[in-house]
């Protein structure tokens, strides 16, 4: 059988195809568009300062989020970018459980045996005594700081000139103390305008709700939304007075973060016979049941009303789990108020959540800032996510998103979030940033 000439042209085609369309794998030239990164700031809270595993420590800040994105802003043309850096790596935070130690370093995974003798792979926070926390608290020296992110500030924090004041003075927060221009009444804002920044990488209101949250409600209530508007608006506006741009994030929901979502508020699970000895132990007060059971809980707070939790309820990662274990702690008697959110305090979370990320956005629009949705992010994150061949989640310790405290990201994770800034930038400002790849970036260390 004979082939004809134009079949063996078609047949030739696929080969000559292959050899003469050579696919173009040269990255685009990093260029800043319509941005000017040669001065750039960032200013927020923790997510922003590089706080991690329950802490402030030096690598965590060198890899802090504005220093990545700074880092890849110095390949079109950015500038310096200053932080106040922590003297070593074991770093300071605040202890959670304060009638232990005020503050501690940073959390590490080790063996740790609990009540009932049982060893494992835990995130351990040895205590900083008071008499230890000098070097923490020595001033940072220069003018040219570019990191204003500050841990725990609420966005009014960095318009109070009292918040500069340091711990011997009476302020709650030892963090901006040590690099603000004047240490009794400088405003973190001032000190941020006062650099003139091209640029500004923003994200406030994160420790406005999760202040509250991460202390069961029991503290002074969420800002209102208004409230948080007009310090927002007064940001933006100095912000851009000279012709400033930047990037904004809003903020992500309650149940993205392990801190609140590891511990099960209905985690007793029990049969027949479990069930009717609680019963008649506790006088029938809880009503327990067969198959899953909530934690006890006073409801509302000293009430002397009881209930079990429901769905939708949660309890903290910071609660005593020895106590759960071996004292029957939310069994017996009600878990303490400091350790669990009920349906009330994550109605106002959730509700606060949605009214700031409404003003944010609209504030991004008119400021003319690209904006971040962190809240779908870290949707996608605790969905599962893939890069660079790995899988990510936001599942505690092994995830590979998380720190050991369940709420900020280690510094891997801190990397992908910078990628999703710089997806913003380049999309409103037609820059060509390259994305983040720091292979010096640590996550959860294991032993």
């Amino acid at each position: 059988m004979q082939i004809g000439k134009r079949a063996i042209a078609y047949c030739l085609l696929p080969t000559a195809l292959l050899f003469s369309c050579k696919p173009n794998l040269e990255a685009p030239e990093p260029e800043a568009g319509d941005a000017n990164f040669s001065t750039t700031i960032a200013i927020g809270g923790g997510f922003i300062a590089g706080y991690q595993d329950g802490a402030l420590y030096r690598d965590g800040q060198i890899n802090s989020l504005p220093s990545l994105l700074a880092k890849q802003f110095q390949l079109a043309g950015g500038g310096t970018f200053d932080q106040p850096l922590m003297p070593d790596n074991s770093g300071m935070g605040f202890n959670s459980r304060p009638w232990e130690s005020k503050f501690v370093k940073r959390s590490n995974l080790k063996l740790k045996t609990d009540c009932k003798g049982v060893t494992s792979l835990s995130p351990v926070k040895d205590s900083l005594p008071l008499s230890s926390t000098a070097p923490y608290f020595q001033g940072v020296s220069g003018n040219t700081m570019r990191n204003f992110g500050v841990p725990f500030a609420l966005t009014k924090n960095l318009f109070d000139k009292n918040f500069s004041k340091s711990w011997q003075q009476g302020n709650t927060n030892p963090f901006y103390n040590r690099f603000a221009s004047n240490v009794n009444s400088s405003r973190a804002v001032d000190d941020a305008m006062a650099q003139d920044p091209t640029f500004s990488i923003v994200w406030v209101g994160m420790e406005d709700i999760f202040e509250f949250a991460r202390k069961g409600g029991e503290t002074a209530a969420i800002p209102s939304s208004a409230e948080f508007s007009s310090y927002l608006d007064t940001l933006l506006q100095g912000l851009t007075a000279k012709g400033g741009k930047g990037v904004i994030a809003n903020i992500p929901d309650l149940n993205s973060f392990p801190f609140y979502t590891l511990v099960p508020a209905r985690g007793i699970n029990l049969d027949q016979k479990l069930a009717d000895s609680l019963n008649t132990a506790t006088g029938g007060i809880f009503n327990y049941i067969v198959g899953d059971n909530g934690f006890a809980l006073e409801y509302p707070d000293n009430s002397g009303n009881y209930r079990q939790m429901g769905g939708g309820e949660y309890i903290l990662l910071n609660t005593p789990l020895d106590s759960v274990k071996c004292y029957k702690m939310g069994v017996f008697y009600a878990m303490p108020p400091k350790y669990t959110l009920d349906s009330s305090e994550v109605s106002l979370i959730i509700s606060s959540i949605a009214s700031y990320n409404a003003v944010i956005q609209q504030k991004a629009a008119l400021y003319g800032f690209a904006f971040v949705d962190m809240n779908a992010y870290f949707k996608t994150v605790s969905a599962g996510i893939k890069w660079d061949g790995v899988d990510i989640s936001a599942k505690f310790v092994s995830g590979g998103f998380y720190s050991l405290d369940g709420f900020y990201p280690h510094q891997k994770g801190y990397s992908l979030i910078a990628n999703e800034f710089i997806r913003a930038i380049n999309a409103k400002y037609n820059a060509t940033i390259p994305w983040v790849n720091c292979k010096e970036c640590s996550g959860v260390r294991f032993p």
